[in-house]
């Protein structure tokens, strides 16, 4: 029931933020469309903790700003390596461990080094990445484990 309360309020804001229609025809509308929506997943027994993970949302907030900052500073090598006259690119494939024990902890992992500019998550098993990396920094980034132990963090599981 928590998971279909919290549900409800981000689809409300969401509604809120997206229409940018605040007059109470149009506020009604939203919210009788937002409790349909909220019955529809109820029958289809969907609005779980993977659904609606609302226990994780502190801990993704912290994480978040450290997200963002390896993407800028990955960007930065990016930009150098196409820049370069050389072009010093050494790509490569390889696996890497991952700990999360829930489908969206591998989901943000995978989508993590994916957003990361030089690398994209190819392929995902129980417990293992396949990655391409441009470069070996782009690598050694991602084997590093920083970001998964991070992720693994925003799960809960650490």
């Amino acid at each position: 029931m928590k998971h279909a309360g919290s549900l409800f309020f981000v689809l409300t804001g969401i509604w809120l933020v997206w229409s940018g229609h605040f007059n109470p025809l149009l506020i009604g509308f939203g919210l009788a469309s937002v409790l349909l929506v909220l019955v529809i997943v109820g029958r289809m027994g969907i609005a779980d903790h993977e659904g609606a993970p609302i226990e994780v949302l502190p801990r993704a907030l912290t994480y978040a700003p450290w997200l963002l900052l390896e993407i800028a500073k990955a960007n930065i090598d990016v930009v150098r390596v196409v820049l370069s006259p050389k072009m010093p690119i050494s790509p490569s494939l390889f696996e890497c461990d991952s700990t999360q024990k829930s489908d969206l902890g591998r989901t943000m992992y995978a989508n993590s080094i994916t957003l990361t500019p030089g690398t994209v998550t190819v392929e995902v098993r129980e417990g293992r990445f396949k990655v391409h990396a441009l470069t070996n920094a782009a690598a050694d980034g991602v084997k590093s484990g920083e970001m998964d132990r991070r992720v693994t963090g925003v799960e809960g599981q650490a």
